[in-house]
C-alpha cells in the first residue's frame, strides 16, 4: 500500500515568522482549540529550524503525539511535556521515546536518532538516523506515524499547516515500514479522522493535585456534551457529571472541577453515545492523578 496526500508550502508571508519562531527557539504548544496558523508571517530561504548558538533555550510546553487504539482503529493521541528547551528537535525526541501514559503507543523505534530539524523555503525537514525505518506495523498504523511526526513537529514549529518531509540520512524516506512512502511534503490529515475525539491534557499522566481537581482539554463530541466520571484505585465509580465544549462536532476546549478526597483516582471523559450502543464504540481518555 503506497499512502501519498499533497503537501502545500506556506505562503511567502508565513514564512520568516515560523523562521524566527524556530531561530529564537519559542515554541507555541499544540493547544489551540482551532490550531489555527500562525498570521502575519514574511518569507526567508533556508533557516534552521533550531535555536541558532547565541539564542537563549526558551523552556516550555510541547503537545507529543502518540497513537491509542479505541478498540476499532488507531487514534492519535497527544500530551503535553514541560521541557528546558522546547525546541522542534527536542519535540521528535520526546516522541520517539514514546508517552508517559501507560494506554498510549509508539511504533517508533526508541533507537531512532535525531540528526536535524530545518526549515526549507517553508517546509520542515525532520532528518532522522536509519533506525527510524525499523517498525512492526500495519498499513494503517503507518499511515499514522506519519500524521504522528507531523502533528509532533508542526505543533513545536508553531505552524499547523506548514508541510513536512521526512529524510533519513539528508536522502527523503522514500518507503516506510513496508506499508507507506513519504517522498514529497506532507500536511496534517482532517483531525476529525486522525485524532481521537475526547483529550484529556491537564492534569497530565500521574500529576498530584490539591483539590478540587481542575480538568481540562479538547473535545469534537454530539451536542457539545462530555461525560466525565472519576474512579478511585479499586475501580469504583467516586463522582461523575457532564462537561461542555464551546461547540459541537468540531475541537473545543472543555473545562470541569471535581472535589475528591486524598488518594490515587483515574479520571475519565467520554463521547456521548446517541446511537445507544448500535454505532461503534465511544472514544475516550483517562488520567491518573493523585490528590494529596
Amino acid at each position: 500500500m503506497r499512502c501519498r496526500r499533497s503537501g502545500r508550502r506556506l505562503p511567502l508571508v508565513l514564512a520568516t515568522a515560523l523562521t524566527a519562531i524556530l531561530l529564537t527557539g519559542c515554541q507555541t504548544p499544540d493547544v489551540t482549540p482551532s490550531d489555527a496558523p500562525s498570521p502575519d508571517e514574511t518569507p526567508t530561504p533556508t533557516a534552521s529550524a533550531e535555536p541558532s548558538p547565541t539564542a537563549q533555550p526558551v523552556a516550555g510546553d510541547l503537545a507529543i503525539y502518540s497513537m491509542l487504539e479505541t478498540g476499532t482503529e488507531l487514534r492519535l493521541v497527544r500530551e503535553l511535556h514541560d521541557v528546558p528547551e522546547a525546541t522542534p528537535a527536542a519535540a521528535v525526541e520526546l516522541m520517539i521515546a514514546g508517552p508517559t501514559d501507560p494506554d498510549y503507543l509508539s511504533p517508533w523505534n526508541p533507537a531512532t536518532r535525531v540528526l536535524g530539524v530545518t526549515l526549507d523555503a517553508g517546509t520542515v525537514i525532520v532528518d532522522l538516523s536509519d533506525e527510524a525505518r525499523t517498525a512492526n506495523i500495519g498499513s494503517a498504523g503507518a499511515a499514522l506515524m506519519i500524521e504522528q511526526l507531523i502533528w509532533t513537529v508542526t505543533s513545536a514549529v508553531g505552524d499547523p499547516a506548514a508541510p513536512v518531509l521526512l529524510t533519513i540520512g539528508g536522502v527523503p524516506a522514500g518507503e516506510l515500514w513496508g506499508a507507506v512512502v513519504w517522498d514529497t511534503p506532507q500536511v496534517r490529515g482532517d483531525a476529525l479522522v486522525t485524532r481521537l475525539l475526547v483529550q484529556i491534557d491537564e492534569p497530565r499522566e500521574g500529576a498530584t493535585s490539591g483539590s478540587p481537581v481542575t480538568v481540562s482539554g479538547e473535545a469534537a463530541v454530539f451536542e457539545a456534551t462530555l461525560p466525565w466520571r472519576v474512579l478511585d484505585a479499586a475501580g469504583t465509580e467516586v463522582a461523575s457529571g457532564f462537561a461542555m465544549t464551546a461547540e459541537g462536532q468540531t475541537f473545543s476546549p472543555f473545562s470541569f472541577t471535581v472535589d475528591l478526597p486524598p488518594g490515587t483516582y483515574s479520571v475519565v471523559i467520554t463521547e456521548d453515545d446517541p446511537s445507544d450502543g448500535e454505532g461503534r464504540p465511544p472514544m475516550s481518555d483517562s488520567r491518573t492523578v493523585t490528590v494529596g
